[in-house]
C-alpha cells in the first residue's frame, strides 16, 4: 500500500493527464527531497490551472531531480471568479500580504497602480508571483492569479475595460456602505477592487476614475485602514457578498 505525503500540494506547468511522467527539477525537486522529505510511493496533488487537480506518487527522487507519475484527477477544472484587484504598491511586508491573501480570496489578476501618493519605487513581480503561487497551493484553489506589470493610473483608466464593474474604496467619505452597493450584484460579470496609496488618491484622480463607465465609490467603516487591510477587507466583503458559491 502506498504512503502518503499529507498536505503536499504543487502547481506546476506541465500538461496533466492519466498515467503522465512528469520530471520536477530545481526549486520543486528541493522542496520535495529536502524540506517536506518525501520518500518514493509517496502521493501528492498537482495542478496547472488547466487541467484540474491530480493524484501523483513519487516514482523516484534523485540527487537533482523527482520523478512524479500522475495517476487519477481529483477534481475538474472550473472557472473561478472573474475579479481583479488593483491597488497602489506599498512597502515589501504589507505587499507581500496583499498578494497572499488576494490570492486565498479569489482573485485573478492584481494590477500594482501608480498613483501620486505612491512612494515606492520598485516592485519585486517575480517575488509576488512566487507568493500568489505558494498561496493558491495552500488554499486550494485550481489556478494562480497573475501579477501583471506596474501600471501609472492615467494609462489605468485610459485602458479600462467597459464591461467590468470597478469597485474603488473612497477613503474622503465619499462613497456609499459596501454591503448597499455590492446588494444583489452579479458574480458572474467581470469585477475589479481598486485600493489607494496610504494617504489615499488626490482629488484629480478621484475625479478622473469617477469618470469610468461603471464604477461604485464604497466605504469600508468609519476608521481610516491601511491600504493592505483596505485591500483584504474589500475582497472579503466581496466574496461574501458577490462571490463564489458552495454546492
Amino acid at each position: 500500500m502506498k504512503s502518503r505525503a499529507p498536505g503536499i500540494r504543487l502547481y506546476i506547468d506541465a500538461d496533466l493527464s492519466s498515467d503522465g511522467a512528469i520530471k520536477l527539477a530545481d526549486g520543486h525537486a528541493h522542496y520535495l527531497r529536502n524540506v517536506m522529505r518525501v520518500e518514493s510511493g509517496d502521493e501528492i496533488l498537482v495542478f496547472n490551472g488547466r487541467d484540474g487537480e491530480w493524484r501523483a506518487v513519487i516514482a523516484a527522487i534523485g540527487k537533482a531531480s523527482v520523478r512524479l507519475q500522475i495517476e487519477v484527477q481529483t477534481r475538474e477544472q472550473t472557472p473561478g471568479p472573474d475579479l481583479w484587484l488593483a491597488f497602489a504598491p506599498v512597502k515589501r511586508g504589507p505587499i507581500e500580504l496583499i498578494a497572499g491573501k488576494a490570492c486565498e480570496l479569489g482573485v485573478s489578476a492584481l494590477i500594482p497602480v501608480i498613483t501620486a501618493r505612491t512612494n515606492v519605487g520598485r516592485i519585486n513581480r517575480t517575488r509576488l508571483q512566487t507568493i500568489a503561487t505558494e498561496a493558491a497551493e495552500q488554499c486550494g484553489r485550481l489556478d494562480v492569479p497573475e501579477v501583471k506589470a506596474p501600471v501609472d493610473l492615467p494609462e489605468f483608466i485610459a485602458d479600462w475595460p467597459a464591461e467590468r464593474t470597478l469597485v474603488v474604496c473612497d477613503e474622503t467619505g465619499g462613497g456609499m456602505p459596501i454591503a448597499e452597493a455590492l446588494a444583489g450584484a452579479n458574480p458572474a460579470a467581470p469585477w475589479a477592487v481598486l485600493v489607494g496609496p496610504e494617504g489615499g488618491f488626490v482629488k484629480s484622480e478621484l475625479e478622473a476614475i469617477t469618470k469610468l463607465h461603471i464604477i461604485k465609490r464604497v466605504g469600508l467603516g468609519p476608521r481610516i485602514l491601511r491600504a493592505e487591510t483596505a485591500a483584504i477587507a474589500a475582497l472579503a466583503c466581496w466574496q461574501a457578498l458577490v462571490g463564489e458559491r458552495r454546492p
